[in-house]
């Protein structure tokens, strides 16, 4: 079991307040403090550059050492630097962001082999994103999700994946079939309505079996949970990312910025 560092940014702290959390940064961005807390940035990322504003826990650790396992609570006051795009081209936010925790399956940091994904997170993607897994909510846009696909009922519709994708391309197809796969996959996800460039309250309550997402104290969805361990992120860039259960799979990068995702409050807690 993970201590509990108590990781709050607010006025008067400073980024060292932060540790263990260590930054990544990658083409045009930074993470600066402000005035409130402190800012993922963003600052002038193109299509032909991957460019992001991180912190994790982590970095250079085996993913049988990622530090944070249930029952675990996370409490995030953020906001964006402005509301999400409609397409792939500006205005609005272009990327991806967000915060929680997941198993880095495609080993974005330290050297690991690739694996499938585990996550319970607030995740923002914009246009032409197209993560398409919940057979309700769009594949792109503000959410809580979670996913748990290394479970062992997972794996039948692993295996059978070159006869299921097939269907999945069939309309009538994919609306009787993909449910059942979505719930052996562990898949749930709800959209966050309102705003997102003022203040709002986060809270993931990470479970032993449930994970419970809340804004401004309203709970928006009720889910199973990954299994632990995994590691906490926050980040900000311009990438893109296309998945869906008809077999389409692609990313790239953006033409994206100055657009940001600030923080002023962080804080994991016992649940």
């Amino acid at each position: 079991m993970r201590g509990f560092p108590d990781y709050q940014a607010g006025r008067g702290d400073t980024l060292a307040d932060l540790a263990p959390l260590a930054p990544c940064l990658s083409g045009d961005s930074e993470i600066a403090e402000t005035g409130e807390g402190f800012r993922l940035a963003v600052l002038s990322g193109d299509r032909d550059r991957y460019s992001n504003a991180q912190l994790d826990d982590y970095r250079s650790l085996p993913r049988r050492a990622f530090p944070n396992r249930p029952p675990l609570a996370l409490d995030v006051r953020a906001r964006f630097s402005s509301e999400p795009a409609s397409s792939g081209e500006g205005p609005g936010l272009l990327g991806t962001a967000g915060f929680g925790f997941w198993n880095d399956p495609f080993a974005m940091s330290g050297a690991r082999v690739p694996m499938l994904p585990r996550a319970a997170w607030f995740f923002y993607a914009s246009p032409p994103s197209n993560m398409k897994l919940d057979l309700d909510t769009p594949g792109w846009g503000w959410k809580a999700a979670t996913l748990d696909t290394l479970r062992p009922e997972a794996l039948p519709p692993a295996l059978a994946a070159p006869l299921l994708v097939p269907l999945m391309r069939a309309p009538a197809l994919y609306r009787r079939v993909w449910p059942g796969i979505q719930r052996r996959l562990r898949i749930a996800e709800a959209p966050i309505v309102g705003s997102r460039t003022e203040w709002r309250d986060y809270r993931l309550e990470w479970g032993e079996r449930l994970a419970r997402f809340f804004v401004d104290g309203a709970l928006i969805l009720d889910a199973p949970a990954p299994v632990g361990p995994l590691g906490f992120v926050i980040w900000c860039d311009n990438q893109y990312m296309i998945a869906t259960p008809q077999g389409r799979f692609g990313s790239g990068t953006l033409s994206a910025g100055p657009q940001w995702l600030e923080c002023s409050h962080l804080r994991f807690s016992p649940l």
